[in-house]
């Protein structure tokens, strides 16, 4: 489980420094909706 966590975190860093968020709010929202996929992720376990 540790590593599908690792793993998951590691694809929400990744993809949010592809998708080019100009501005700290965007960022923040990218943020926040990546600690909310993995919220429901680990509520499926």
């Amino acid at each position: 489980m540790k590593r599908t966590v690792a793993t998951m975190l590691a694809l929400l860093l990744g993809l949010s420094l592809l998708s080019g968020c100009n501005t700290m709010r965007g960022m923040g929202e990218d943020i926040e909706a990546g600690g909310e996929a993995i919220q429901r992720q680990s509520n499926s376990y």
